[in-house]
């Protein structure tokens, strides 16, 4: 650097991040060092705990299908599928090709992430449900949260509009509708939109409306 002055400024910056890192550090390794041993009990119980809770929420999920990319083959699986998870990613399929793409990419995130479901249906055998939740273009995914319809991904428009889109370009688009889990960090949320029911019977005539 052939300033001294930003030279100077540079080096007095650095020391400053460097020194900031240090004391938090410090400030940590502090906490610890005040710790007992019911502290440290306390700690060591809340997080078996924790683990308690996520081997009991994976063997649930496990239990219902998640894991595994599979096909629903009645609505009345589909109804049923949607009560069991909170969260499902349904695939508005037909046989041809771009449907074959989306498959492929469904059955990668249904092993990866655990935390939904992801199932396909067949639309043309489905007339109940392609009516009510509005299906016209194929492939559709519906993205399933607690019952409702939050939002869904028409054919390839959001993934570049080609069928070369990437598993993990499908993987970042569910992620803003909060379908799943990001490297183990809360993915992003949308903006609300309005959703279609997928409860059985009643008057709903698959979106919410005024």
């Amino acid at each position: 650097m052939d300033n001294p002055a930003i030279q100077k400024v540079v080096e007095q910056q650095v020391l400053t991040v460097a020194k900031a890192v240090e004391d938090k550090l410090d400030e940590e390794i502090s906490k610890l060092d005040r710790l007992d041993d019911d502290d440290l009990e306390m700690l060591r119980e809340r997080r078996l705990q924790q683990l308690k809770k996520m081997a009991a929420k994976k063997s649930h999920w496990i239990a219902n299908g998640h894991g595994e990319y599979q096909e629903l083959l009645s609505e009345k699986d589909f109804f049923a599928a949607a009560k069991n998870s909170e969260k499902i990613v349904c695939h508005f399929y037909r046989e041809n090709w771009p449907c074959k793409v989306m498959d492929k990419h469904m059955a990668f995130l249904a092993a990866k992430h655990i935390e939904t479901r992801f199932v396909k249906i067949h639309a043309e055998k489905s007339p109940f449900l392609t009516e009510r939740l509005k299906i016209v273009v194929l492939p559709t995914l519906a993205l399933i949260k607690n019952t409702k319809v939050d939002d869904y991904v028409v054919g390839f428009d959001e993934l570049g509009g080609t069928d070369e889109f990437t598993t993990e370009e499908l993987e970042e688009r569910l992620a803003k509708s909060n379908m799943l889990t990001l490297d183990g960090e809360m993915s992003m949320q949308r903006g609300k939109t309005k959703k279609s029911s997928v409860r059985q019977g009643g008057n709903d005539t698959g979106s919410d409306s005024d």
